[in-house]
């Protein structure tokens, strides 16, 4: 099969118009009209549906797109592992996390991390949706769960745990509270049961929704959750690696917490010898110790 029609094939499905694949590939309308003639003939198959508001794929062209998709994921694997053959760390790197972590745990360091490699883009992908790695839909995944997909090499970074805070200014207000009871009086703020989340914090929500807490606030994210408990409204269900970055944050009823939330950072095999991420690697595992010093020096003052 000829691999210049498939190119123009791809980015014809891609942009779903003759004219604007024409500009991206810089060839006229008519020259990539006639290369999707050829393909569909040599293919005996029709590839696209024609209408006047552009083109839609026929089953066999949506089969033909996906072959496509994947062998230019393929290639630009391939391309940047040849880029990264240089000395210096640059390029794009596109890392997925969870909304929280990502946002809460992982954004604050970046700037330590650019002041390293200041050629490196780093495109951040705050997702709850477990992207697929090995088709390239991320370089690299930080997950709140031992990765399941194969052909990935996973460190285990950390370990979390979801426990209760609230400022000081709204215990001042609402009161103390000495046992999981006292909720009576005073407001929960935790991520919504039906949304994406750890499953020991689910876990610790259900528990302590089990006390018929009369007044709640879900959100689905613990970005929501950390803004709203910030501003006074109630106690939150929050992962504990806040306390660096919030020292404001109260812990209440520090008997009561959740299981274990491991923290496995992963990339796939063939990007082994990556410099882009190397570099992200140790940067993070290097944060990670840095931020268990930070908790122990805390823990003993």
């Amino acid at each position: 099969m000829d691999w210049d029609k498939l190119r123009i094939f791809h980015a014809v499905a891609d942009a779903g118009s003759l004219t604007h694949a024409g500009d991206s590939l810089h060839l006229s309308q008519s020259a990539v009209s006639r290369q999707i003639r050829a393909l569909e003939e040599q293919l005996n198959t029709t590839l696209f549906h024609r209408h006047a508001r552009g083109l839609i794929l026929t089953e066999q062209g949506e089969l033909l797109f996906d072959a496509t998709r994947a062998m230019t994921k393929r290639l630009d694997a391939a391309a940047a592992r040849i880029r990264d053959s240089e000395e210096e760390v640059f390029g794009e790197l596109r890392v997925t996390t969870p909304i929280g972590f990502g946002t809460l745990w992982l954004a604050p360091r970046l700037p330590k991390l650019y002041e390293r490699y200041p050629n490196l883009k780093i495109d951040l992908i705050l997702e709850e949706r477990v992207l697929d790695l090995p088709m390239r839909e991320a370089d690299v995944a930080i997950r709140m769960k031992e990765p399941s997909q194969a052909d990935l090499i996973r460190k285990r970074l950390m370990n979390v745990r979801m426990r209760l805070y609230a400022t000081q200014q709204y215990l001042d207000t609402a009161g103390s509270i000495a046992r999981v009871e006292d909720f009576e009086h005073h407001r929960l703020i935790c991520q919504n049961p039906s949304s994406a989340q750890v499953s020991a914090g689910a876990a610790m929500v259900q528990e302590l929704m089990a006390h018929n807490i009369p007044s709640t606030l879900t959100v689905n994210n613990y970005f929501g959750v950390l803004q709203a408990v910030l501003n006074n409204l109630g106690v939150g269900v929050l992962p504990n690696y806040l306390n660096e970055h919030f020292p404001g944050l109260l812990r209440v009823l520090p008997d009561l917490e959740s299981g274990e939330v491991p923290v496995f950072l992963a990339y796939p095999e063939e990007l082994r010898q990556s410099k882009r991420v190397g570099a992200f690697r140790d940067f993070v595992q290097e944060e990670v110790q840095a931020h268990r010093r930070k908790l122990r020096e805390q823990a003993q003052d």
